[in-house]
């Protein structure tokens, strides 16, 4: 494939992922993401960490002295900071103050209200343009972006570009991940952070980009431990491959020295609230007092209900709501007997069973409102790069096919279902898909979206996304189709050997396909 026709297959694969996420705006009344915006307004309109003026919307935030605090993690929130600095002049202009009174005013958007609530207030629907807007710019985007990097990456195993599109829309679309990736909280940017680091330090390695590069790395992975803290786990895992992939190990220190900046910043944000230098704004949660203080910060060790309920329980189970996660795991055993990149697969396997032991270990395992156990989506991309394996070693087999299709179709259908029925996500329901989520759309109550700016209700409101998904995917799949039909008339015209039977190959070693 020509650096062109790569180009576009990676461009539309990130606007078909940018437009899926986009499409549906943030959450309204979610205590987690309001905690985070919450300290961005103050910071930005107010000059102060204290969220005194907005505290009324979320229930998670600290108190300290008499005023409140988010208690979350202060990365999302930092990183949104310039983005609404710069529209905040925009938003207030007369021309945008009548937009958002037209929105007030939608049929659309009122249907989807409760019938006893505060209606659409302007300044609510100033709060969740802002959101909207932040949770666009430092969640959607680097989530779609993950997406190119994960197609990229898959390269790694010598599959054609066919295949690495489907397993990234797999992942993308498939997976938790969709759900999250334009809700403002820290799960997908943590997972574009290490993700990418990871692929950066692998490039390094390969002598295909400078040792410089590992700076980067340094401030990605800094920037990821404060806004998700037990990233604090795969980020060990990323530094020590890091460490083992530098032709000269003396830049692990300029790495490190990268990572300092955003501790700082973290370090200085709880001295100036709490007078010390320690992340304890969960310490100060008034409404989870009891959860926090069991065992360390929630941590209590790994428990067999937790364990259970995050993996293959009904409520929150990764892999009864996208089973097509569990390829990744037969991917990763036959990429340990394949006996190639080892190093690779050890930091994979690390991010997956460190989170799903972290995840075990918490009281607050359900995580409340939720698709999926959303703890666990920072080492989704490392899971997912497991169908890689599964596919480069057995993709040419029907039975892998079929596997791959029924269980990734199957994943798409529940993952959305449990994304878009209702006007938020799925909580403490026994059964989320058949308690929630299937009947809110069986009654029409589909999540509030773009379409409904143009007075579209219920489903048709999704009826311009589908047009732009089904045109995307048309393109994408012809840029993907035609560099192979013109190599193959090529060799036609060489009168070369046809090379479909070969052996598939994971890296550079042939790997013989088990039947």
């Amino acid at each position: 494939m020509s650096i062109i026709s790569r180009f576009r297959v990676e461009i539309l694969l990130f606007l078909i992922l940018l437009a899926c996420y986009a499409y549906f705006p943030p959450r309204w009344a979610d205590w987690n993401q309001n905690s985070r915006l919450n300290l961005t307004l103050a910071i930005v309109d107010d000059g102060s960490f204290q969220i005194d003026r907005f505290v009324a919307n979320t229930g998670d935030y600290a108190k300290y002295n008499g005023h409140y605090y988010s208690d979350k993690a202060p990365g999302t929130s930092f990183l949104a900071v310039p983005v609404y600095a710069a529209v905040r002049p925009i938003l207030q202009t007369a021309p945008v103050q009548r937009i958002i009174d037209r929105i007030g005013s939608s049929a659309a958007f009122g249907e989807t209200l409760r019938p006893d609530g505060s209606g659409l207030a302007t300044e609510k629907v100033y709060f969740a343009l802002v959101l909207m807007i932040a949770s666009f710019v430092t969640v959607a985007v680097p989530s779609a972006l993950l997406g190119v990097v994960l197609y990229r990456f898959l390269e790694l195993f010598n599959l054609a570009a066919g295949w690495r599109v489907v397993i990234t829309l797999i992942y993308g679309l498939a997976t938790p991940a969709f759900p999250y990736s334009n809700a403002f909280m820290g799960h997908q940017q943590v997972a574009t952070l290490l993700f990418a680091s990871f692929w950066i330090a692998f490039l390094i390695g390969q002598r295909r980009v400078s040792p410089r590069w590992s700076l980067l790395i340094g401030v990605f992975l800094g920037w990821t431990l404060i806004t998700e803290y037990p990233a604090a786990l795969i980020i060990a895992g990323v530094g020590l491959y890091l460490l083992a992939a530098l032709p000269d190990r003396r830049w692990i220190v300029g790495a490190a020295l990268a990572g300092v900046p955003p501790l700082a910043l973290m370090m200085a944000y709880n001295d100036a609230i709490f007078n010390t230098v320690l992340p304890v704004g969960y310490k100060y949660s008034e409404l989870w007092q009891a959860e926090h203080q069991s065992g360390f910060m929630s941590l209590a060790g790994p428990n067999s209900e937790a364990l259970w309920g995050i993996t293959f329980g009904v409520h929150r189970g990764l892999f009864l709501l996208a089973p097509v996660l569990l390829i990744g795991l037969a991917g990763f055993v036959a990429w340990w007997r394949s006996g190639t990149h080892r190093r690779e697969l050890a930091v994979c396997a690390w991010a997956v069973v460190s989170f799903l032991l972290f995840n075990g270990s918490s009281v607050m395992w359900s995580g409340g409102f939720g698709v999926g156990p959303r703890y666990l989506v920072p080492m989704l991309p490392f899971l997912a790069f497991g169908i890689g394996v599964f596919i480069a070693i057995w993709g040419a087999h029907w039975w892998a096919r079929m596997a791959l299709g029924i269980t990734g179709v199957w994943s798409f259908l529940n993952v959305w279902a449990q994304t878009i029925g209702g006007q938020s996500f799925p909580q403490y329901q026994p059964n989320p898909l058949l308690d929630y989520s299937l009947p809110e759309l069986a009654t029409g109550n589909v999540a509030r979206n773009l379409g409904m700016a143009l007075d579209l209700s219920g489903w048709a409101s999704l009826t311009p996304l589908a047009l732009v998904v089904l045109i995307g995917m048309v393109m994408l799949f012809h840029s993907v189709a035609k560099p192979s039909f013109q190599a193959e008339k090529r060799r036609a015209e060489k009168r070369e050997p046809r090379t479909e039977n070969r052996e598939p190959r994971v890296g550079n070693q042939e790997v013989r396909a088990e039947n």
